[in-house]
């Protein structure tokens, strides 16, 4: 009987799904060279070529295409096995915050990631403001939350997970940053982007008027989508149907905010801690969306 190593596997399939060698040894944390390698065993293996190679184009042949769907498969159940004989079943709920100008941009993919393995795990939803999601993990009332902030992260609870710009930003092709007085979508009193568009204003030496200080985040984005309204979002969460306002057209710059989570004090959660690992890893790595 002949075993075929799984990591010769992976990388078959990684260069697969990548189309190249150079894709796949980044995703795999490889040298180009020990991805070529294992792909070279695993044919010798085999007895056959599976992917054909040219300076142009690197193309999976026939028997690689028949290999392809087993190799997943295999790869699946060989993860399934260690998830299963190495990690404790997790169970229960976690209580989670995430503002809500965030929200829609990076929880998809965690909570994709984070249900495939821990699916008796509930996660309940708390969507607020920073400053009332850090007064409830400080109350016990959530296990863990996610913040927008101008500064990083300040206690030993805390970790920052990374920076992003502040942006304006309108309508697809629109002209509300042109009109005069100046129309702009703040969003809620308590948003913490707030107070930094407010003295990016009072810089500007121009007229303006507010079109929203209420509704949450769909309504700010409704008046920008309508084109009635300019307002600030952090680069990485603009919709596919906004676009961000040129530096040409002579708005203030805007400081750069950082997404920091924190884990309550005290005793955390087991599945709490695991949720911070999927958020942290998801936020740190590629599964995120690309912006506008």
């Amino acid at each position: 009987m002949r075993n075929i190593d799984t990591a010769l596997l992976r990388s078959f399939v990684v260069v697969a799904e990548t189309g190249g060698m150079t894709a796949a040894a980044r995703q795999l944390n490889l040298t180009q060279a020990a991805v070529s390698q294992q792909i070279k065993r695993l044919e010798e293996l085999l007895q056959c070529r599976l992917f054909e190679r040219d300076r142009r184009e690197f193309a999976i042949t026939a028997a690689g295409e028949r290999l392809m769907s087993k190799a997943q498969r295999m790869l699946a159940l060989n993860d399934d096995i260690w998830a299963s004989m190495v990690r404790p079943e997790f169970e229960g709920e976690v209580r989670l915050g995430v503002p809500h100008d965030i929200v829609s941009h990076f929880m998809p993919p965690v909570l994709r990631r984070f249900d495939r393995a821990w699916p008796r795990v509930q996660i309940i939803f708390d969507c607020s403001a920073t400053q009332a999601l850090l007064g409830r993990l400080d109350a016990g009332d959530i296990d863990l939350t996610l913040t927008t902030e101008q500064h990083p992260a300040r206690d030993g609870n805390g970790e920052t997970l990374m920076s992003e710009p502040l942006v304006w930003v309108g309508a697809s092709g629109g002209k509300a940053h042109l009109r005069n007085p100046l129309p702009i979508s703040l969003g809620e009193p308590n948003c913490s982007f707030r107070p930094a568009v407010n003295a990016a204003i009072d810089r500007l030496g121009r007229d303006w008027r507010s079109v929203c200080n209420h509704g949450g985040i769909q309504a700010m984005e409704a008046t920008l989508s309508a084109d009635l309204a300019i307002s600030a979002m952090l680069r990485c969460a603009v919709a596919s149907d906004l676009e961000l306002i040129p530096a040409s057209a002579g708005l203030p710059p805007l400081p750069h905010f950082h997404i920091n989570m924190y884990l309550r004090k005290g005793n955390v959660p087991a599945a709490a801690t695991e949720l911070a690992r999927h958020i942290r890893d998801t936020l740190r790595g590629d599964t995120l969306p690309t912006a506008a």
